[in-house]
């Protein structure tokens, strides 16, 4: 049987550095991403696009299950709801333009990928804070 591991902060920041290289991987502001990539080449797609993308088709049915398993539907409904609201405090003080749409999208992907990325850890943080056992581990 497999060894349960406590993943720790330096563990929570790898999966968030790996959801961060997924979701700005998949698309960015800058025009560098797998969505401009293909959108410049459609409808001549190549082999190698198309593998590409079912690799990050893979990345997101990984990520998006996991949260989903973790979390479940209404708690991935509650992290969502608790970062956008944590940008839209941020832009309501002022601390951000609502008209820089550059730096929101920046934003929307970074916690994009913090929602996801926390969805991939919570069994362990749950698991952290309530003293409790998955049953993978007993």
């Amino acid at each position: 049987m497999a060894k349960s591991i406590d993943i720790g902060w330096r563990g929570f920041l790898l999966r968030f550095v790996a959801g961060l290289v997924l979701v700005f991987s998949t698309y960015n502001p800058e025009g560098y991403s797998y969505f401009h990539w293909v959108k410049h080449n459609f409808p001549a797609v190549t082999a190698f696009e198309a593998f590409v993308g079912v690799a990050l088709v893979v990345g997101w049915a990984i990520y998006i299950r996991a949260a989903l398993r973790s979390l479940g539907a209404v708690g991935l409904v509650l992290a969502t709801a608790f970062f956008g609201t944590l940008l839209w405090l941020v832009v309501d003080m002022g601390l951000i333009a609502a008209d820089n749409v550059r730096v929101i999208t920046y934003l929307i992907l970074t916690l994009l990928a913090l929602v996801i990325s926390t969805g991939l850890s919570w069994s362990h943080v749950r698991r952290r804070l309530s003293g409790q056992m998955d049953t993978d581990d007993v």
